[in-house]
């Protein structure tokens, strides 16, 4: 796992298109796993700061609940792609993976930090969709494939 820090370091252009579609809306989409294993996905907020994603998230929340019970999370960038406008002008779209770590209790909640095993950006030109990838150990990945 990696801070958000160490992935700058290692690819600061990649790093900055993926911070860049994260800041591009409000609300990111979080996928936590339930008590019986299947996948939950809520609305949520992130930061970048100090070398870290963070995350808070609201006492009572089932997302609180599911992060405390099983930490392994994937977060999607806001959607932001306009109505009616062609796949290759639209700006792609941002993932991270990873382990929520609890940075602090709040009076009405807790703070996190993700620990990331992956990011990924994607995006469409012309007839080529392009999948970059990163995870920690390994160098960016670059795969294209027609659509």
């Amino acid at each position: 796992m990696a801070t958000w820090d160490e992935l700058e370091r290692d690819v600061p252009g990649f790093a900055a298109k993926v911070q860049g579609r994260f800041l591009a809306g409000a609300n990111a989409t979080l996928a936590t796993v339930r008590r019986d294993g299947a996948p939950r996905i809520s609305g949520t907020e992130l930061t970048f700061a100090d070398g870290q994603v963070r995350l808070a998230m609201m006492a009572d929340s089932v997302k609180l609940y599911d992060v405390r019970r099983d930490p392994r999370v994937a977060l999607h960038s806001p959607t932001t792609d306009a109505p009616g406008s062609r796949p290759d002008e639209q700006p792609g779209d941002a993932k991270l993976a990873g382990t929520l770590l609890q940075t602090e209790s709040l009076p009405d909640g807790a703070m996190f930090r993700l620990d990331i095993t992956e990011a990924v950006f994607t995006f469409l030109r012309g007839d080529q969709l392009t999948i970059e990838s990163w995870d920690p150990g390994r160098k960016l990945r670059r795969r294209t494939r027609p659509i």
